[in-house]
């Protein structure tokens, strides 16, 4: 009997830890024996979300650990424009609704678009809480429809944003999760937590875990 593997990958898109491990969930999500299941948190979205000056010391700190340990990089730029910008939040809100876009419209792309959010703020310092900002991103990747249904923002976007928001946080709950990224795997029917700090060198480990190496 040919193996199942479901991979349901918690995430935030402004979340530098998730950044850090964007390219082996890329790997994964090509692997032909994985169907991996992105599913935003929300976790700097609406009341998560917070003043970027109160911690920006902090927050570059972690990134150069990110960076050591995942090869991504962390620019000048996003040290000068994202972390240093008077007044600029950490608010995830407008990634996370364009993520719920594009997986409405074209769910295939959902991570080749987190990945170009993610980089466009890390890499390019560019400010990815602005809506416009981040739908040019989506239409750069001929995102087309997702671009617009960001930028009218209407109701069954949100709604279903929030749905689906909601269901990964009770999924968190339910597996006792505190942090992001997290990965849950279902082979063949049985459920278990994967290590994600393991995303961090590769994905090695991690196929080793459901059997696929």
């Amino acid at each position: 009997m040919t193996q199942t593997v479901t991979l349901k990958y918690l995430f935030d898109p402004l979340c530098g830890w998730c950044y850090g491990a964007s390219a082996s969930i890329k790997a994964l999500a090509k692997h032909p024996k994985i169907d991996l299941q992105p599913m935003a948190t929300g976790l700097f979205s609406g009341r998560g979300a917070k003043p970027m000056k109160s911690f920006a010391a902090q927050a570059w700190a972690m990134d150069q650990r990110i960076g050591a340990l995942s090869g991504q990089p962390f620019s000048e730029d996003y040290r000068t424009n994202v972390l240093g910008a008077e007044d600029a939040l950490l608010d995830s809100t407008v990634a996370t609704r364009a993520v719920g876009a594009v997986a409405a419209s074209a769910p295939d792309q959902v991570i080749e678009a987190l990945a170009a959010i993610q980089s466009a703020r890390y890499k390019d310092g560019k400010d990815v809480t602005a809506t416009v900002v981040v739908a040019g991103i989506l239409t750069d990747l001929g995102l087309t429809d997702a671009s617009a249904r960001l930028l009218a923002a209407d109701d069954a976007l949100l709604k279903q944003v929030n749905t689906h928001t909601a269901a990964a946080r009770d999924l968190m709950n339910a597996y006792s999760l505190q942090g992001v990224p997290s990965l849950i795997a279902n082979v063949n029917g049985e459920l278990g937590i994967l290590d994600a700090s393991a995303l961090y060198s590769g994905t090695a480990d991690i196929l080793a875990a459901l059997k696929l190496a």
